[in-house]
């Protein structure tokens, strides 16, 4: 057995709406499948999700508030009023503060846009920043990715003779600003058919209907912040980041192209995934470690060699971001290891001086993905007495709902149910930890600390055909509500399988099955090679593409996750380095060591550490339950038991173990015992008696010689007549007893358990491997 990292939940669909829109498409049925997961059923729908266009934009005045909106800005161009674009510090707010730039610059407006600092100011409106802004001239105001919560700085806006446009995309609070127009699609009251912009999408509506066309010149920004966003990439989303990136991999923008050349895709098809990890990072560093000035400079300039300099300037940053964070994730999991261990807290909540607060959200992604807890990450100020963090959380815990029940402790909080923010006094962070963990021990199971992969299909491996993969690069761009496909294949067994890599910490094999083979391959998956057997039968989770070879194209699997359900017997009996493979098992964590004869208990004790000792187990016939070693994964079966009652003994452990190692064989000690000598052997040496009736003990090599036999099996026979009665064992000789009792050999108790431990030792060395699984089958293997 080999538990799966994750566990698995595989979508349910309708067989019968798969069947009828593969028919009615032409569509494979891998590709029909994902469709109806995705809720697409109908093949108007399939084609619309399949071949998205900007025909399909929805009319932008269908948003409200937007012909206010429109009407007060073409007024302000005309007049030549200045116009303030007031945006925000990550990618979206970027973008779309960008994309503005741009707009205006087009349309010919008397312009400038204010970015906020995340360390001085923070989030939102300010009302310094208004005042500045009022002081500088301005008279209108249009905000992007923000602005939906700043009831009291619109307010205040107003006094000051402002007029302010609220384009935004998060939740709307129960009271909406005064605002002179507000662009939120999830705004009570607004009826626009799709609510899951970004805040670049909102910005991208409004340039549609001031320019009275969609603004597809400016569609790479717009996907830029899309898909950066983490919104759902479905419906104008998913036209956006589709139009965008093909915008995107031509794009005309010398800041995007400079982006583009330092992140060394130069040469790439520019997928959403190249968003996601290396442009939209690089764009959110600049905020996260001084001001975006440096990001949105990058996008809106039209100097190729300011564009090169911004770029290199947020590459470096980003190197900056990258080494901070390895280094605050370090000291948190220390700090978790050391003071929070996951198995006595349900909820991490960690804080430090120091700690910057512009990255420790994805300090906190990092926990999670470490140890599977809804996690909180806050930075220090210790003259201000506060603590500033960010929270990720787990499926099943609703990290603002479980804030909400803590706001007493909580003045400034806010997110949604995985993802949350926060400011409150040093004080209080014990509280909160406390309170947090009584809450996750009332919504959360034991299977909820479990990592859950959500899996789209069970395929069998000849629907894994070219056509079916080449298919499914029709669903691209994937992201959120449209994830890369994951297909399980079930029962596989591998062929080939080895290990790549310069540090051959890669896998990469065959999966088969009823003669058809897929080619796989898992990256960081080589310990897999030492934690299977031959013929181990496999449950595969992955992600399928073509792979191209020297002209060759053939389906692939990417591994994500993989398991053995069915425990599994390692033959590596009579291993020549059978101390150093003992040794490696050892070091695994969950491992214990069965050893059934004391000369063997001996060798190992003297090769391990005190606090490895109840690892090594000498076991009796007699052994009951187990005891701390219950549990174990890894079970090790270093020597040969003596008798069939041995292995009786070691059920209990047997039935808990996934992998059972078989060590036993040559070289083990007292190896020449195991072959059990026949009738004429006693005879023989009966007979040789009758001729020498006394016998020293230093003439005993000589007779082992004489008798060519080894001198353990001599010594063996000699217990046995001893025990029947026909010599005496003296001090310094055996001497025959003529007139003895007859008894039959099988009446020695000695003889009896000598020939069950010969037998059972044929057993154990001598069969093959499917017949050594057979024998502990028959032996050990509980009946099911």
């Amino acid at each position: 057995m080999l538990k799966a990292k994750t566990r698995w939940q595989l979508a349910s669909y309708d067989e019968h709406l798969a069947a009828n829109l593969a028919a009615e498409t032409k569509l494979t049925p891998l590709v029909s499948k994902l469709l109806v997961i995705r809720g697409i059923h109908t093949p108007e729908q399939a084609r619309d999700f399949l071949q998205p266009g900007p025909e399909m934009f929805y009319d932008p005045y269908l948003l409200n508030g937007m012909e206010k909106s429109v009407h007060r800005i073409l007024q302000a161009i005309k007049r030549q009023e200045p116009i303030c674009i007031y945006g925000d510090y990550d990618a979206d707010g970027v973008s779309s503060t960008s994309l503005m730039v741009h707009l205006f610059r087009q349309m010919g407006a008397v312009f400038d846009y204010y970015i906020p600092n995340r360390f001085t100011e923070g989030y939102g409106l300010h009302k310094e920043a208004l005042a500045h802004l009022h002081n500088s001239g301005f008279k209108l105001i249009v905000t992007v990715d923000t602005g939906i919560s700043a009831v009291e700085q619109v307010e205040y806006a107003n006094r000051l003779g402002l007029d302010v446009i609220v384009t935004d995309h998060h939740e709307p609070p129960a009271v909406i600003p005064e605002a002179f127009a507000v662009i939120n699609p999830k705004k009570p009251g607004c009826t626009y058919p799709f609510d899951m912009l970004a805040g670049v999408g909102v910005a991208f509506k409004l340039g549609h209907a001031l320019l009275g066309e969609a603004p597809l010149h400016l569609a790479d920004l717009a996907a830029l912040g899309t898909i950066a966003d983490l919104v759902p990439l479905v419906d104008e989303n998913r036209i956006l980041a589709k139009v965008g990136l093909q915008r995107l991999n031509h794009t005309e923008n010398p800041g995007l192209q400079a982006l583009i050349r330092a992140c060394g895709l130069s040469e790439n098809e520019l997928s959403a995934g190249h968003v996601g990890f290396a442009l939209g990072p690089r764009l959110n560093a600049s905020g996260r470690l001084e001001t975006a000035a440096a990001a949105v400079k990058l996008l809106v300039t039209e100097d190729a060699q300011e564009a090169d300099e911004c770029a290199v300037t947020l590459d470096n940053l980003n190197r900056e971001r990258q080494e901070l964070v390895q280094q605050m994730t370090e000291e948190a999991v220390e700090m978790v290891k050391s003071q929070f261990p996951p198995d006595q807290n349900h909820v991490l909540v960690v804080a430090k001086e120091g700690w910057n607060v512009g990255v420790v959200g994805i300090v906190a992604s990092r926990l999670v993905e470490m140890f599977y807890r809804p996690t909180i990450v806050l930075g220090i100020d210790p003259e201000k007495g506060t603590a500033k963090g960010s929270a990720r959380s787990i499926t099943g815990f609703d990290m603002y709902e479980a804030l909400t029940a803590c706001k007493e402790w909580l003045p400034h909080y806010g997110g949604h149910t995985m993802a949350a923010g926060m400011t409150l006094p040093v004080e209080n962070l014990g509280l909160l930890r406390e309170k947090l963990n009584e809450l996750a021990g009332q919504w959360l199971g034991a299977d909820d600390f479990i990592p859950l992969t959500k899996v789209d299909v069970a395929l069998e491996p000849e629907e894994v055909s070219m056509d079916a993969v080449e298919q499914l690069a029709m669903l691209a761009p994937y992201g959120m509500r449209n994830p890369t496909p994951l297909v399980m294949l079930r029962d596989m067994e591998t062929a080939g399988m080895r290990t790549i890599g310069r540090d051959e910490n890669h896998l990469k094999c065959t999966l088969t099955r009823s003669g058809n083979n897929i080619d796989a391959i898992g990256f960081n998956w080589a310990h897999v090679t030492q934690q299977v057997t031959p013929k181990a039968t496999f449950h595969v989770l992955g992600e399928l593409s073509v792979n191209e070879w020297n002209g060759n194209r053939k389906p692939q699997m990417t591994i994500r996750d993989l398991t053995v359900p069915h425990r599994q017997i390692f033959d590596w009996r009579g291993s020549r380095d059978k101390v150093d493979k003992w040794k490696q098992l050892m070091s695994e964590p969950d491992s214990l060591t069965l050893v059934f004869r004391q000369e063997s208990h001996e060798v190992l004790s003297g090769l391990i550490t005190e606090e490895q000792r109840s690892f090594v187990r000498l076991v009796a016939a007699n052994v009951g339950e187990p005891g701390s070693e219950g549990g174990r994964r890894t079970l090790i079966l270093y020597d040969l038991p003596r008798q069939r009652s041995a292995l009786q003994a070691i059920i209990p452990v047997w039935n808990q173990a996934e992998r059972i190692y078989c060590l036993f064989g040559d070289p083990d000690l007292g190896m020449e015992r195991l072959h059990c000598p026949g009738r004429e052997h006693f005879k023989q040496l009966y007979q040789f008696f009758m001729q020498v009736p006394v016998v020293r003990h230093e003439h005993l090599d000589a007779l082992a010689r004489k008798l060519n036999w080894k001198r353990p099996l001599l010594d063996g026979m000699l217990d046995v007549f001893a025990e029947l009665e026909f010599i005496i064992a003296e001090a310094e000789q055996y001497r025959f007893r003529p007139a003895a009792d007859k008894r039959p050999l099988e009446s020695s108790r000695i003889y009896a358990s000598w020939k069950e431990e010969a037998e059972l030792a044929t057993e154990l060395l001598l069969s093959s491997s499917e017949g050594l699984i057979q024998v502990f089958h028959q032996m050990v293997e509980p009946v099911t």
